[in-house]
């Protein structure tokens, strides 16, 4: 599937939802009538971010990739609103507004956060959730490392390859055609010509250190940690906690991949969360 992004007659509909003031979009692909499995990204992506995912799941998912409030497509906050809570709040509200249930929650990064705050927050909703390299914890570190990482961003870039090249350096293994589509719909051309990423500079500020053990002990669902294993997001001692507290956890660290491992080796990954929303169906721990 590497070489192109989406294949045929996969193209996900567009669609919009206004929920707490915040028109969002998000993309639907998949019948209506099967188990809704909601994909939630993070800081740096969109909703398109998944169109190399969604279609390896339609034959049993209709597939909900939502634009978390400030990304991609839907509206920036007015007063900057964009703590975890805030975010969890708007999927919460869609959830209602589209008369969901039985759901599987995947999120990679802050959207991983996300699906592990409404799994606590909403244990009848639940069928499964995937967390993407992401767990409880987001230590001052991580934090200051986002800041840096986005003060460099704001000056934007001159010309879609220099993007490119960017990008290419910070997730080498992220195949090309992936990184090309990122680009056409993750950036847009700022009003002095230079390209910038599609979200709110101020989404920075709710990029703070958290701490959600309260919330995601209350999970009953199970649920995956797919962990890259060149990152440092969920060190040792959390994946131990993660084990000693909640009743259904599987974690599975993917050697040698970084924060997004279902941007690196999708086909590989996608093995590993069929195998395992077939056990949650079962019922096996």
């Amino acid at each position: 599937m590497m070489a192109t992004v989406l294949p045929a007659g996969a193209q996900p509909a567009d669609r919009y939802a206004t929920v707490n003031g915040i028109r969002l979009h998000y993309l639907e692909s998949g019948a209506a009538d099967r188990q809704p499995l909601i994909l939630l990204h993070g800081i740096a992506r969109v909703a398109h971010n998944f169109d190399h995912i969604a279609p390896r799941f339609l034959d049993e998912y209709r597939v909900i990739a939502v634009d978390m409030r400030g990304h991609g497509d839907s509206a920036w906050d007015a007063g900057g609103a964009y703590m975890v809570e805030d975010y969890v709040a708007d999927v919460e509200a869609l959830i209602v507004a589209l008369k969901l249930n039985n759901i599987v929650l995947w999120g990679n990064s802050t959207g991983g956060r996300v699906a592990q705050m409404i799994a606590g927050r909403h244990p009848e909703w639940v069928a499964a959730v995937i967390s993407e390299d992401v767990g409880p914890e987001r230590p001052a570190a991580i934090s200051n490392r986002r800041a840096a990482r986005m003060a460099r961003e704001a000056e934007g870039w001159a010309t879609r390859e220099e993007l490119l090249a960017y990008m290419k350096k910070d997730t080498p293994q992220m195949p090309d055609p992936l990184l090309r589509h990122f680009v056409e719909h993750g950036a847009k051309v700022r009003a002095d010509g230079r390209l910038f990423y599609k979200r709110d500079p101020k989404i920075l500020d709710g990029f703070v250190p958290t701490e959600l053990w309260a919330t995601i002990s209350r999970i009953k669902a199970p649920i995956l940690y797919l962990l890259g294993g060149a990152s440092d997001i969920v060190p040792p001692e959390t994946q131990a906690q993660l084990k000693s507290t909640l009743p259904r956890v599987e974690i599975v660290t993917m050697p040698g991949l970084g924060h997004y491992p279902s941007d690196e080796k999708p086909d590989e990954m996608a093995v590993i969360v069929r195998r395992f929303l077939q056990g949650a169906r079962r019922g096996a721990p």
